[in-house]
C-alpha cells in the first residue's frame, strides 16, 4: 500500500438528494464519521449546516470550519482548503446532492488532494446516476455519463442524435442531466429528435417520497403528460439493435 504524505485524511461525505431524513438513506458509518468532523468544505455553507444540524442535532455549530467551494471560488484559493490536513486535521469535503465529485465541483479538491499526497477516503452514499441506472432496465454492462447537453437547439439535435447513433452501434445506455427548471424543455427536445422506438427512462425525485424511474419507448413518453420543473431528474436512453 503506498503511504501518504500527510496524517489528515479527506473525507468524500454524501448527502441525501432532497428534503428525505438521511439515515433512510445514508449508512450510519457517515453519520459517525462526521460525528468527528469539525472542517469541511461545501458549495453552500447555509444548506451545509442544515443538513449538519439534521444528521447531528448535539453537534455544536460554533465549532464547525467551512470553506466554500462553488462558481464564485477563485482557483488560486482552492488548494488552500487542504491545509489542514497537511496540518494533521481531517476535513469532510460535503455535496450539496449526492456523491462528492460526481458531477459536482468538489472534483477539483479531490484532484488536488491526489497531488498533494493527502489519502481520499469516498464514503458510501446515494448517487442519482447510479440509482438511475439501475432502475433503468438499459445495459448496466456499457453506460456513459454526459453531464449537461447543449441549450442551443441546433447543437443540442447534433448532441442528442449523435448519442442515440453511440448507443446503436455500441449497445450502450446514454446518461445526462439538466438544471431542473430546463427539465420540460430538455423532455420536449428528446421527443422530437429520438427515434420513436428508442427507450427513454426518466428517473425523477430519486429517493424521495415522490420517486419515480419509468422507462419506456420516446412513442409512448409523447401520450404522457409529464411535468418535471424544478425537480431533480436523471435522463437515460438506448437505441437498441
Amino acid at each position: 500500500m503506498p503511504g501518504f504524505k500527510y496524517s489528515g485524511k479527506l473525507y468524500l461525505i454524501p448527502t441525501t438528494m432532497g428534503a428525505a431524513n438521511p439515515m433512510q438513506v445514508l449508512p450510519i458509518q457517515v453519520k459517525e464519521i462526521m460525528q468527528e468532523l469539525d472542517i469541511y468544505i461545501v458549495e453552500n455553507e447555509k444548506t451545509a449546516r442544515r443538513h449538519i444540524k439534521q444528521l447531528l442535532p448535539e453537534k455544536q455549530q460554533s465549532i464547525l470550519k467551512f470553506y466554500s467551494l462553488n462558481k464564485f471560488t477563485e482557483a488560486s484559493e482552492i488548494p488552500s482548503f487542504l491545509k489542514d490536513c497537511k496540518e494533521g486535521k481531517n476535513i469532510g469535503l460535503l455535496s450539496e446532492a449526492g456523491c462528492p465529485g460526481v458531477a459536482d465541483p468538489g472534483a477539483e479538491i479531490v484532484k488536488i488532494a491526489h497531488i498533494e499526497g493527502i489519502q481520499i477516503i469516498p464514503l458510501v452514499g446515494p448517487s442519482s446516476i447510479l440509482l438511475a441506472m439501475m432502475g433503468s432496465g438499459m445495459n448496466g454492462q456499457r453506460f456513459t455519463f454526459n453531464g449537461y447537453l447543449p441549450i442551443a437547439k441546433k447543437e443540442r439535435k447534433k448532441e442528442i442524435k449523435d448519442l442515440e447513433r453511440l448507443s446503436f452501434e455500441k449497445n450502450e445506455a446514454q446518461i445526462f442531466i439538466e438544471t431542473p427548471y430546463r427539465n420540460n424543455k430538455l423532455l420536449e427536445d428528446l421527443l422530437q429528435f429520438l427515434h420513436p422506438t428508442t427507450r427513454l427512462c426518466i428517473a425523477c425525485d430519486i429517493t424521495l417520497p415522490t420517486e419515480y424511474i419509468v422507462t419506456k419507448p420516446a412513442s409512448e413518453w409523447k401520450k404522457t403528460k409529464t411535468d418535471l420543473h424544478k425537480r431533480p431528474a436523471i435522463f437515460v436512453f438506448q437505441k437498441e439493435i
